[in-house]
């Protein structure tokens, strides 16, 4: 597939030299971070992010697109863990198009889906991922310009990037009216044991002009587990916007019955996995966790758009006992812009 991928590409580039950067943009996000965990307190300054953007075209039907964070660790068993982005889009025809490269592993769902510079606190399901960038594969059908389903062929999220196991994934982001917006996905994950687990998560926004709210539902479910409602996660969140200032809210519930274990669970895997892991068909919310989380928090806009925020977030949950209080500054902005920027698939 990359073979063949590349072989296009080359193609492609020998016979239309249309070759541009469309956008070079930077973000960044600073905090000053408060935390009370069991009563006792401390705070600091943290950088939270740094990131590079590229965005461009390499003929009329080939796009790219690079994130790079700049303030991550680059690791020698993992050259491109600060690299978020780094793929290529062939789009032969209006309604196909076919990445390669690093892209996000297809999970549905908007809290896993929002950029992380935009996203204070996780629940988690998402904390516990050990990657949520990949080098894989997808193909996509657009049938109408706001409707994409895709399928995707990437290392799995709940392994480390050094094994050889897969997510093979079904994903539809689109709409249902345009008040209601989907992303959902059907996963099925290998672990770093290399069971195979089913995901069904389904990400819903309503955009109600002033006040939008999204709805995450994630199911998991293990072969071998007898009620295929017992490992899941709700996802709640609100943002009023009145004029250059947001009221924002986020609440999550997750659970995983007990009574998901393995009954297969072998002595030898116990050295993979931490304690609290051991013998769950789940290592993500491993089995008998009850997991509680919420926050609220302001977002001033000064110049009017998301060029400059300035936030106040709380967040607590009752699995780790912490309370955070954060104060932080957001800005972006573009170094350079295409006089006319493509409409191709970024």
């Amino acid at each position: 597939m990359f073979i063949l991928f590349a072989a296009l590409a080359v193609t492609f580039a020998a016979r239309a030299q249309q070759t541009h950067v469309d956008e070079v943009s930077i973000d960044t996000r600073a905090t000053f971070h408060q935390q009370t965990t069991d009563g006792v307190y401390y705070s600091h300054f943290q950088g939270d992010f740094l990131n590079l953007h590229i965005k461009g075209q390499l003929t009329d039907r080939l796009s790219f697109r690079i994130r790079q964070r700049l303030n991550k660790k680059v690791e020698d068993t993992n050259p491109f863990n600060a690299t978020d982005f780094l793929w290529l889009t062939w789009q032969p025809l209006e309604k196909w198009s076919f990445t390669a490269g690093k892209h996000p592993i297809m999970v549905g769902g908007y809290e896993i889906d929002s950029a992380p510079i935009d996203v204070y606190y996780y629940g988690t399901f998402s904390n516990n991922l050990y990657q949520y960038y990949a080098f894989g594969v997808s193909a996509s059908f657009h049938p109408t310009e706001s409707q994409t389903i895709s399928a995707q062929f990437i290392p799995s999220p709940i392994s480390p990037v050094t094994q050889n196991a897969y997510s093979y994934n079904l994903y539809w982001n689109g709409h249902i009216w345009p008040w209601w917006k989907t992303i959902w996905s059907y996963n099925l994950v290998e672990d770093e044991l290399h069971r195979k687990m089913n995901w069904v998560a389904l990400g819903n926004k309503f955009d109600m002009g002033k006040l939008v709210v999204d709805v995450d539902f994630i199911d998991r479910v293990a072969f071998g587990q007898r009620n295929p409602f017992s490992d899941w996660s709700l996802i709640g969140k609100a943002i009023l916007t009145l004029g250059k200032l947001s009221i924002c809210t986020k609440v999550g519930y997750e659970r995983n019955d007990a009574e998901n274990v393995d009954p297969g669970w072998k002595p030898e895997w116990d050295a993979l996995v931490p304690a609290s892991h051991r013998g769950s068909y789940d290592l993500v919310l491993p089995a008998g966790n009850d997991y509680f989380y919420g926050g609220f928090g302001f977002e001033y806009f000064p110049l009017g758009n998301d060029n400059l925020r300035i936030h106040i977030a709380y967040f607590g949950d009752n699995h780790d006992r912490v309370h955070n209080f954060d104060l932080g500054i957001t800005w972006r902005f573009k170094i350079y812009s295409h006089p006319s920027p493509s409409n191709g698939s970024l």
